[in-house]
């Protein structure tokens, strides 16, 4: 067989070693696997490539979780990764991770085992209609026969490569935007056959194409040349996945900067954190006539009005994403966004400019406030017994303070480091970080494709993975989320036992139900009883029991000082909890 395996006498087995292979050679690094009959050939191949060095697999014990794990892998690596599963629902599970994928524009490489075509369509066991499962998410659909002849000839290899190829370019966003592609493949008895040490040969590293498979984006779209407007009236709005040159675009138009906190370009001299504020207010807002958009902005209402106003010119540099972001045709027929591949400054800023960025700056700050300045610093170094002690008391009632959702995004976010990855789950507690904490040059992720509640952790677990192969550093994973988004996740945290643990915080503020629905504007006309049972469902789980039956530590934080003090436990694997005073 090609690449070292003579027949092994199961041609499901030969085939899927083939196909493994060729896929750590088009650059594809990791291979998630959840177990299943249909799809043993293929689990037990992607063991044998990893065994060669090849590959890293991944094994997750239910599909759901697999998906955002290997979702998390991309997000961090920047290559797809390729999600095995058996046949029939399990195949389902994956939807969730596939529909997140393909609206965020991050690579991934379904590989779903599949029955004959002699057993579908007469009721087989564990057998449905597969190919495009996902529908119009996954951008390119296969449906492999299966294979019938032992061992894989010349030719056989040659159209094998050729297909794996194929998926890892549109994946990558070789043609068309990153996302999510599914490759389905039958396989007859018998499903497998063994792998011993040395069955499958190493792809060699000058074959390897890691550039193959990394993300890109082609828009086939213009870059547009803008300078400086005579009269400052621009700003620049950085949504989720914006990137670090939206920072470097605001300082060189002169332009305020308006970034979520998970656009990647939450840094700099233009930052405005009170965005939302300062665009409802006439002086500042309505000031606005040009805005320049990259990323996918999810966090606020106020956004898309603005680019929705007629008197607003609109530039979105056209991100990975699924969709374009053009909010305005939603409401105006006469919209007319510019998309742009990217944008190129020239000219320069004049003294108008900086005026214009500092006026919206220094109001920011003016609004955000010094906070709770905690204990004077200066009575601590004080002379007078009276001024220390008070200093001490002080400090005392601070640690003993109990923990609202500012202080918790404020000390994670603190605690977070630019060799730290952070996570933000679909919870109350992002709008709080995006509107009150400052800027820092961070690797911050949260699934804003569809801005789902589901698979935080998994995907977070998958970011742990990738950043811990890919740096010697001891860069610590945090996950910051609600307690319902924890309890839809709660599968992450079970992990097969010959599993690699990795690096993990999940920081649950628990307020007992989803706060987010109490800012709906219905709240204000609706029994209170029917918004507790039907929006904000409370529930009461007891967190710390649940956890460590599933084998992760636990830490409650219940005061500012216990914050402190878990945020920097140097536990792999565990869960802090923090009851919320709000």
């Amino acid at each position: 067989m090609a690449d070292g395996l003579a027949g092994s006498g199961s041609p499901a087995t030969d085939f899927a070693v083939a196909l493994l292979t060729e896929l750590a050679r088009a650059g594809v690094t990791d291979v998630v696997v959840s177990p299943g009959s249909r799809s043993q050939a293929l689990a037990l191949a992607a063991v044998a490539v990893e065994r060669a060095g090849g590959i890293s697999v991944h094994v997750r014990l239910d599909e759901r979780t697999a998906g955002f794990f290997a979702l998390g892998l991309a997000v961090e690596s920047g290559r797809p990764a390729a999600v095995v599963t058996t046949s029939g629902t399990a195949v389902a599970n994956l939807h969730p991770a596939v529909l997140e994928a393909h609206h965020s524009g991050v690579p991934m490489i379904v590989v779903s085992a599949d029955r004959p075509d002699e057993l579908r369509g007469i009721g087989s066991n564990q057998t449905t209609v597969q190919p495009g499962l996902f529908g119009p998410a996954v951008a390119v659909v296969r449906d492999v026969e299966a294979p019938t002849a032992h061992g894989v000839d010349a030719d056989t290899a040659a159209t094998v490569r050729e297909l794996v190829r194929e998926v890892v370019a549109a994946a990558a966003g070789h043609t068309g935007q990153p996302g999510p592609v599914q490759l389905n493949v039958a396989f007859r008895e018998p499903l497998s056959a063994g792998l011993g040490e040395g069955t499958v040969q190493p792809v060699p590293d000058d074959e390897v194409d890691l550039a193959f498979a990394t993300r890109r984006v082609h828009s086939g779209l213009p870059v547009v040349d803008l300078a400086p407007d005579d009269e400052p009236a621009t700003v620049v709005i950085a949504g989720h996945d914006a990137g670090a040159d939206a920072e470097r675009i605001a300082w060189e138009l002169g332009a305020p900067l308006l970034a979520e906190v998970s656009s990647g370009a939450r840094f700099g001299r233009n930052l405005v954190v009170t965005y939302r504020e300062l665009l409802r207010d006439p002086d500042f807002g309505g000031a606005v006539r040009r805005a320049v958009v990259l990323g996918h902005p999810t966090l606020s209402r106020e956004v898309p009005a603005l680019l929705q106003r007629a008197d607003v010119e609109t530039i979105v540099v056209r991100g990975p994403g699924a969709d374009p972001y053009d909010p305005a045709r939603a409401s105006r027929s006469d919209a007319a966004t510019t998309f742009v591949s990217d944008v190129r400054v020239t000219g320069r800023t004049r003294p108008e400019h900086r005026a214009w960025v500092g006026r919206w700056v220094a109001t920011s700050r003016a609004l955000l406030g010094g906070g709770d300045a905690g204990p004077d610093l200066d009575a601590k170094r004080s002379s007078d017994r009276a001024e220390r002690n008070k200093f001490l008391r002080d400090e005392v009632a601070l640690r003993r303070r109990a923990v609202d959702r500012t202080m918790l995004a404020d000390a994670v976010w603190g605690a977070t480091w630019p060799h730290d990855r952070l996570v933000l789950g679909a919870s109350q507690i992002i709008r709080v970080a995006d509107g009150h904490v400052a800027g820092k040059a961070i690797r911050v992720h949260a699934n804003r494709g569809l801005a789902g509640i589901d698979g935080t952790i998994s995907t977070a677990l998958g970011i742990a993975a990738a950043l811990e192969r890919s740096t010697a550093s001891v860069g610590t994973t945090r996950v910051l989320l609600g307690d319902l988004t924890l309890l839809h996740d709660l599968g992450a945290l079970v992990t097969g036992t010959e599993e690699h643990p990795h690096r993990v915080q999940v920081i649950v503020g628990n307020d007992g139900g989803g706060a987010i629905f109490r800012g709906l504007e219905v709240a204000a006309t609706t029994p209170e009883a029917d918004m507790r049972r039907m929006m904000t469902t409370p529930q009461h789980v007891d967190v710390e029991p649940v956890v460590t039956g599933l084998g992760w530590e636990y830490r409650r934080a219940a005061t500012w000082g216990d914050l402190e003090r878990v945020l920097t436990d140097p536990a792999e694997r565990v869960v802090i909890e923090v009851p919320l005073a709000d």
